[in-house]
């Protein structure tokens, strides 16, 4: 079956709140040790170095999924989904902070996107190429990629865009 619509994908990314962390620890009062006070004495920092882009893509009358692996960077097709080029690119984030901290990066399960007719597209299963406890480096800083999942309705073409909370605490 043919392609019947052209849906051009964009994902950009809100800047979140780099103060979360230093909101956290003040609420622990004068009990907390003395690397929680080195960490209040050094904000997160949050930094989006690139957008997720999941690329140019034709879906038939079924839809698809559009994924985009975080570690590897391939981005598979699936359903009624054509490829029709454009580069598909995972998201890179900086964080920096307090050398060696170790800290805890939150995504939300689903986002959904908007194209300028009001339709909606969903993002789920955003994914990081992080292990399982993150540390800031020497230098104070961490930079890591994510990817995610595209489900795309087969009548809904155009541009979609949306934002992406990223969330950063101190551990």
């Amino acid at each position: 079956m043919k392609p019947r619509l052209l849906s051009v994908l964009f994902l950009w990314l809100a800047l979140p709140s780099a103060a979360s962390a230093q909101c956290m620890l003040c609420g622990k009062g004068d009990s907390g040790s003395v690397a929680a006070n080195r960490k209040a004495e050094t904000p997160l920092r949050i930094d989006i170095e690139t957008q997720l882009d999941m690329g140019r893509v034709a879906a038939g009358a079924s839809g698809g999924e559009v994924d985009l692996d975080p570690v590897t960077g391939a981005r598979r097709l699936s359903g009624d989904v054509r490829d029709l080029g454009g580069f598909a690119v995972t998201g890179t984030v900086t964080v920096r902070g307090e050398p060696g901290a170790q800290v805890r990066i939150f995504l939300p399960t689903a986002v959904d996107l908007e194209n300028g007719s009001g339709r909606t597209a969903r993002v789920t299963g955003l994914a990081t190429d992080l292990g399982a406890a993150p540390r800031l480096g020497p230098d104070g800083r961490l930079i890591f990629r994510f990817g995610g999942r595209l489900q795309v309705a087969g009548a809904s073409d155009g541009d979609y865009r949306g934002r992406i909370p990223v969330t950063v605490e101190y551990q």
